[in-house]
């Protein structure tokens, strides 16, 4: 659908009203006692403390949008994952469980899905940070207003900030009693219960209570298991004690708790497999019955992958636990201001998926228990001299501990499935186990070779083997930082900032390989008789010429029958960190800095240049793709320390830290009825932490720059009292400079894929009072992103050389192409209607994605089905109705 189209469409719908992801919206009828300060301003007065002061967005020389409470309730935004079609620069995008959720600002950033990877966005709620996106927004009724800060932020926020900032506030509990409850039910049986309760107890302390309940029937139906996916069963309580006994000193307390029980996400397939260089026997035939046998189960049509029709054979569960405590303390003595902030949190994952999603149990058991415990405290001072001088300094201490314990495991149909797949490879020359005519069978064979014919009887792909896991994190960091505002003149500020941040991380792996299959050594000499065999038989060779190919050991390589099934040997053995070549620990240092000038124009234009620099200390890939650094010193120093696995591959243990800079310049203006930012920029980041997912495991390393130049844009207008316009709009054009390293090769020249050109949205909303001082609101936003290739290359169709087990040209490019047929656009339409009584009843109809637009969030090599694609559908049209009560 285009632009144009949609556009079209929208005018047409009277029940449009436009979400202001930067600005906030008239006051509907409540109670004052409810009504945020932020509020009530309109545009560019909105108050944000994305300097960690409080400023008005015109008066803060910074790219930030803000979504405030109302437009956050009006477009029925449920979590974190929805604030996309508000703000156009950040992009959300939820991988295979509830709470693994990648943020991206800008186009970039990454984290969420491997836990050892730093993210690039940090996400921080009333000034805690939060490292692991468990932290949605979870239906708080008391979220004030969210700010996304584009670009680093690194110099007031530290090493998770190298490409920008969520910072989500909550309203502090009020010495006026009030409060809020609301009752929504919609589509697929959603419904929503939640509520806000605040008041005081005694002339210095006041308190709140805010908690929710969020079920919904899933909109995918599992025909495996006869159960739906994507569904929601989650709850939260967050309460908040705020104590002021005097002008000067104010304490708030911050307890929360919130949990998920929900069977997610749903995975489809989308390419069926078909022969490739690296495996001939299409694996998803097989799996139905087409083809080579096959095991009589099913697997979604990749022709239809929006049916929202999937099947495996036991629900993929996640059943998560996020809860802590925050104290912040604020203290004002005369010209300066003293803030403490101390939190503990903890998060526990406990999830199992159905990693071949399909209803066959070829992939029995993928479990994962993921906890992490983050203790922070933050520690500034920040002072105002004659209004001429902005003084703030600070310090920061992070300390956090990750225990992951995974295993993955083959299932009852494995021993059939990949002995299909083993017919198919050697041309029906070899089998797993059977003796068919004319094949071999390589259980006995491998066995009787080695002396003992019955040493792999039924351990080929054995149901339960495969892989246990566990992994371990110990990370350390402290910083100090610093920034001043001089006021040069009454117009002119000049600002400058730094932060020094050093980091330590200490990690170690526990991986243990039972897959018989996968420690075979397929060039072994004492195999030398199995290979002359299949020669002979597949390809015809005399006795002479095939023993001939076994002379030396790159002959054998080179004319290794066996070297077909490589692909199938999925879970090798693994070198365990530490060992006597790497100790298990990285430490990083790093300057940030920030230089800006803002000059006043006038009353009502702002304008500003700046450049910042960010941070994001190194990653570790706690992943079972996790494998020695792949450079000759670290070869050579495994090999003569006897370390060396069978099958051993290099590269993807860890990235090196990442650095990014921007040059920006901006303009921010306001005339009451209007108001309009627009952002020029160039960013910079080197060393970028790529992640791509290579079917079983994550390869993990590092760009060696990527850049993009970008032009962002946002107004509103309000061309009367109860009609507001706005629009926001981004462009992007991003490039690998260069990228030698890449999963892909040399990927340096290329634009990096699922990062838009343009990206906005477009918003109305009416809000008109009646006679009886009742309300009409109408909001609606229109958010379109253009057509671009959702991933970069796909992992699973390189081809590697035979003799050396390093990707081909034509099989790296293969892997590239393989992904260029997958792309996304996104148009979605969401609106709703609200009656909003004077007494603070409101009623309140509502739809997401109107359009039905459906697309794909991202795309990935179907594990253990070589060929074949799988990928994570958005979520279609949704409405429902909502009642509301304020006091």
């Amino acid at each position: 659908m285009t632009i144009r189209a949609a556009l079209c469409a929208g005018a047409s719908f009277a029940s449009l009203g436009l979400s202001g992801a930067a600005f906030a919206q008239e006051d509907v009828a409540q109670p004052a006692t409810d009504i945020p300060a932020d509020q009530a301003a309109q545009g560019n007065e909105i108050i944000v403390t994305a300097t960690k002061r409080e400023q008005t967005l015109q008066e803060v020389p910074v790219a930030v949008s803000v979504t405030t409470a109302e437009t956050i309730e009006r477009a029925q935004i449920r979590d974190i994952k929805d604030l996309s079609t508000v703000v156009p620069s950040l992009r959300v995008v939820e991988h295979q469980s509830s709470a693994q959720t990648d943020f991206l600002i800008r186009g970039f950033g990454n984290g969420a899905n491997n836990a050892g990877i730093e993210p690039s966005v940090g996400v921080f709620i009333d000034g805690v940070y939060r490292s692991r996106s468990a932290a949605q927004i979870a239906d708080f009724p008391d979220v004030q207003r969210i700010e996304v800060l584009r670009g680093p932020q690194s110099t007031l926020f530290g090493k998770n900030a190298s490409v920008g900032v969520i910072s989500i506030v909550t309203q502090a509990p009020k010495f006026n009693f009030g409060g809020n409850l609301e009752a929504s039910y919609g589509k697929f049986n959603a419904l929503v219960l939640k509520g806000l309760v605040t008041g005081p107890i005694t002339d210095t302390l006041a308190v709140s209570l805010a908690a929710g309940y969020n079920k919904r029937d899933g909109y995918v139906r599992d025909l495996g298991t006869g159960n739906r996916e994507n569904e929601r069963n989650r709850w939260f309580v967050r309460g908040q004690l705020l104590f002021e006994p005097t002008d000067q000193l104010k304490v708030r307390i911050i307890g929360d708790y919130g949990k998920m029980d929900e069977i997610c996400c749903a995975v489809v397939n989308v390419r069926a497999a078909t022969p490739t260089a690296i495996i001939t026997t299409p694996t998803t035939t097989i799996i139905p019955g087409v083809g080579l046998g096959g095991l009589g189960k099913n697997v979604n049509s990749a022709s239809n992958p929006f049916g929202d029709v999937v099947y495996n054979n036991f629900d993929s569960t996640n059943h998560i636990e996020n809860y802590g405590v925050s104290g912040q303390i604020d203290y004002e003595m005369g010209p300066f201001s003293l803030t403490s902030i101390t939190a503990w949190r903890k998060n526990r994952g406990i999830t199992q998926q159905d990693s071949d999603f399909t209803s066959a149990n070829t992939l029995g058991e993928h479990d994962e228990d993921l906890q992490v415990s983050t203790f922070t405290q933050e520690l500034r001072l920040s002072a105002n001299f004659a209004d001429r001088v902005n003084l703030l300094i600070g310090g920061y201490y992070f300390n956090e501990k990750i225990r992951q314990d995974n295993s993955l495991k083959w299932g009852s149909d494995a021993r059939l499935y990949f002995d299909r797949l083993i017919r198919g490879q050697t041309g029906g020359a070899g089998s797993l186990f059977t003796t068919v005519p004319a094949a071999i069978a390589l259980e006995s064979t491998f066995g009787a070779l080695e002396g003992n014919p019955a040493k792999y009887t039924g351990q080929f792909f054995a149901p339960g083997s495969g892989l246990n896991e566990q992994y371990r994190l110990d990370n350390n960091a402290i910083s100090v930082f610093g920034q001043v505002d001089f006021k040069v003149t009454d117009r002119l500020t000049l600002t400058g900032g730094a932060n020094y941040t050093r980091d330590r991380k200490t990690f170690a792996t526990n991986v243990v390989s039972t897959d018989a299959f996968a420690k075979i050594d397929f060039n072994n000499p004492l195999y030398a008789p199995l290979r002359v065999g299949l020669l002979q038989q597949l390809f015809g060779f005399s006795p002479a010429a095939a023993i001939a190919t076994q002379a030396t050991p790159e002959l054998v390589a080179a004319n290794n029958p066996l070297s077909a099934l490589r692909a199938l040997q999925i879970f090798p053995q693994f070198l365990n960190v530490p060992n006597s070549v790497e100790n298990g620990k990285t430490s990083d240092g790093n300057v940030s800095y920030t230089a800006r000038l803002a000059y006043e124009v006038n009353d009502h234009i702002n304008v500003y240049v700046s450049y910042a620099t960010g941070f994001k200390a190194s990653s570790i890939n706690l992943g079972r793709d996790s494998r020695p650094l792949d450079n000759l010193a670290t070869r050579n120093a495994i090999t003569t320390a006897g370390l060396a696995q069978i099958n051993q591959s290099y590269g993807s243990r860890f990235a090196l830290p990442e650095k990014s800079t921007v040059y920006e310049a901006g303009l921010k203006a306001d005339w009451g009825v209007a108001s309009a930012n627009v952002a020029v920029f160039k960013q910079v980041i080197n060393d970028f932490q790529s992640n791509i997912f290579t079917g079983i495991g994550f390869f993990l390393g590092n760009a060696g720059k990527q850049s993009t130049f970008g032009i962002e844009f946002d107004g509103l207008v309000r061309p009367t009292k109860s009609l507001t316009l706005g629009v926001a709009m981004t462009y992007l054009a991003p490039k690998y400079d260069d990228f030698r390293k890449s999963a892909f090769g040399d990927a340096s020249g290329l634009r990096p894929a699922g990062i838009p050109a343009i990206s906005s949205t477009f918003s109305i909303d009416w809000n008109h009072e009646l006679a009886n001082s009742d309300r009409i609101i109408v909001h609606g936003d229109f958010h379109y992103e253009s057509p671009v290739q959702i991933l970069d290359g796909l992992p699973g169709f390189i081809a590697k050389d035979p003799l050396t087990g390093v990707p081909t040209a034509a099989g790296l490019q293969a892997g590239l192409d393989a992904a260029r047929a997958f792309r996304r656009e996104v148009n979605e339409m969401n609106a709703s209607l609200t009656y909003a009584m004077h007494n603070g009843l409101e009623l309140t109809v509502w739809g997401r994605n109107l359009l039905n637009n459906r697309y794909l969030y991202t795309i990935f090599d179907s594990p253990a089905q070589p060929g074949s694609v799988s990928a994570y559908p958005n979520q279609p049209l949704t409405w429902g109705g909502a009642v509301r009560f304020r006091w």
